[in-house]
């Protein structure tokens, strides 16, 4: 799985920011790893405290083989936060994803058991 961390200009961290946010993205999502080829993180200011908003942005995308793209955000007023609630909604939104797939194509049926299973 291949994450891309994009920070806006006035979101500091550099390097160190894209570091940590790659490892907590791996470690997040490793159960969908043959899933998920890629993850874009992308970390803006929306400049919104004034206002009484919240003043950090996180926008994740996937790219998971065969499917649409998947799209969450967040806001806070911390990176941190905003990464951390985006990070999450994107686990959830993935669980969801593959779960609706599984059951398209891997649904149980009565008929796959064989007919000793069905006289016992």
């Amino acid at each position: 799985m291949q994450v891309q961390v994009h920070a806006g200009d006035n979101v500091q961290g550099g390097e160190s920011l894209s570091q940590w946010a790659q490892t907590e993205v791996q470690n997040k999502l490793s159960r969908f790893r043959e899933y998920v080829t890629r993850v874009e993180v992308y970390l803006t200011d929306v400049d919104a405290l004034k206002n009484g908003g919240k003043g950090k942005r996180c926008v994740m995308e996937t790219r998971a083989t065969g499917r649409q793209p998947l799209a969450v955000n967040a806001e806070a007023e911390k990176v941190a936060e905003a990464f951390n609630a985006a990070l999450e909604k994107l686990h959830r939104a993935l669980d969801t994803d593959i779960a609706k797939m599984r059951d398209k194509s891997n649904r149980e049926t009565i008929r796959t058991g064989t007919d000793e299973d069905v006289e016992a």
